[in-house]
């Protein structure tokens, strides 16, 4: 039976029972993000963890390679729509196909390939919930080496309002109708945590809802009631919009999978993050929780 909800996450059952039908479209995104000195972290591939193993029939889009834009000083910045569409159109995404994007490690590089086509306004994708983990877990077949799709077409249009800059959330300090949240975790929140993007604390104003806490001791999405109360303990649902993020764009799209997958009406990422605003001693930040 097909379930597909168009709300944002598919189940291993789900892709198990579809894995044969011709318009979808399974890719892994995986990628590492390697202590360094200094850090936070060095950017590595996930392609060789692919080329080890992988869903039957998946294949690799690089979202350092091919999805993000060379010409930025931020590592991850998103391509605009027709580039992007351009990119996934040479990975064989077509119009009317269905995406499925999973992760080896963490869920937030599908996540991150999920809101980059979301923010594009490609409406049917969604995020293998638990990840090649889950689906490892239950047994389920895999297979080595590299797959590709045929190139297909792919129009594109962004979506306004889905990528906030440093001036929207600027803005958003001194706007009651934005809630500003971070994804990190809450020793970087606080500034306690030696971890940081240059400057300790977070964004002034904002609340967080680390990504950890979104999933289960299995690696998935809590259940959506459980979802809400993490949210709603920050005030998210008090506010009009809500803007996300993180140490660079990309664990910040783990919550705003969520909060657009509880309905919220307006949920953006802020691209840049920590890794954009703590390069400017003008932009105010806060430690404490």
């Amino acid at each position: 039976m097909d379930d597909w909800d168009g709300r944002g996450l598919v189940s291993t059952a789900w892709l198990a029972a579809n894995l044969d039908d011709p318009g979808l479209r399974i890719f892994d995104a995986t990628v590492h993000l390697r202590p360094a000195t200094p850090g936070p972290y060095t950017i590595e591939s996930g392609r060789a963890d692919y080329e080890a193993a992988h869903i039957p029939g998946a294949a690799f889009l690089d979202l350092v390679a091919d999805l993000s834009d060379p010409a930025s000083k931020l590592n991850f910045t998103h391509l605009p729509a027709d580039r992007l569409a351009d990119a996934l159109g040479a990975a064989g995404v077509g119009s009317g196909d269905r995406v499925v994007a999973y992760s080896s490690t963490s869920p937030m590089w599908a996540t991150r390939l999920w809101w980059m086509l979301r923010a594009a306004g490609f409406e049917t994708a969604a995020v293998l919930d638990g990840g090649l983990a889950a689906w490892i877990a239950e047994g389920r077949p895999t297979e080595t080496g590299t797959r590709r799709y045929p190139q297909a077409s792919l129009t594109l249009t962004d979506r306004p309002n889905a990528w906030a800059d440093k001036a929207d959330v600027l803005a958003a300090i001194e706007d009651g109708g934005v809630c500003t949240i971070n994804a990190l975790a809450p020793s970087v929140h606080s500034g306690e945590s030696a971890t940081n993007y240059g400057r300790k604390g977070h964004i002034k104003g904002s609340v967080n809802v680390p990504y950890a806490a979104l999933l289960d001791e299995a690696g998935r999405y809590r259940p959506d009631a459980e979802l809400r109360r993490l949210f709603e303990a920050v005030g998210a649902f008090d506010r009009k919009r809500a803007i996300c993020y993180c140490g660079g764009g990309i664990s910040a799209t783990m919550d705003a999978l969520a909060l657009t997958r509880l309905g919220h009406p307006s949920v953006a990422v802020y691209d840049g993050s920590m890794s954009e605003w703590t390069r400017d001693p003008a932009l105010p930040m806060e430690t404490g929780r």
